[in-house]
């Protein structure tokens, strides 16, 4: 989320969480002191997550300094040299084609396509195999059109949405979020 009218939205169209980007080349790429001055009116069931991608130690610390997240989403890689405080969930991101039988996988976790932000969706019916391991959030290629059938197939924990949602790159329209977060609790 980079701007307050997007929260607003996300809050009224009642979401369980809503990310705020770390990550400099993302057009959703805010600061930790504007992630926190965004956030700043989330009511409390809603959980604020970091989401970031091989971010250097150092960014880490100043966003869990500043911003105080509930949720750091990354890598499940970068958690090998995060040092994340007690307190706060850990959703590693797993990418199509790095989990098999054998992956140990931690309660929650991100299940997306190889490359974020590109609006690939992955193969349904193997996510639905790997959803029954644990608390999966299906992230990829969802949209309005798209996420009640998801759902019914995967059977996620929760679904996760970006560019499905923006009336251009980095900026969430509000109809939009409404309109997915509708259809996601249709099911």
């Amino acid at each position: 989320m980079t701007d307050s009218a997007a929260v607003e939205a996300a809050v009224a169209a009642n979401v369980d969480a809503i990310g705020f980007v770390f990550f400099e080349k993302s057009p959703r790429n805010v600061t930790p002191a504007e992630a926190r001055t965004l956030a700043s009116d989330i009511p409390k069931h809603i959980r604020r997550i970091a989401v970031m991608l091989h971010p250097e130690a150092s960014l880490w610390q100043e966003v869990e300094e500043v911003f105080q997240p509930d949720v750091l989403q990354t890598d499940s890689d970068d958690f090998a040299y995060l040092s994340v405080a007690q307190g706060v969930e850990q959703w590693p991101v797993y990418r199509e084609g790095s989990v098999d039988d054998e992956t140990a996988l931690p309660e929650t976790y991100v299940y997306e396509g190889r490359k974020s932000g590109h609006g690939q969706t992955v193969d349904w019916s193997r996510a639905a195999n790997i959803a029954k391991r644990g608390q999966m959030i299906l992230a990829g290629g969802l949209s309005i059109e798209n996420v009640g059938d998801a759902i019914l197939q995967v059977r996620p924990f929760g679904v996760d949405v970006s560019s499905a949602v923006e009336s251009s790159p980095g900026k969430k329209d509000a109809a939009k979020i409404a309109a997915f977060t509708a259809a996601a609790h249709r099911c």
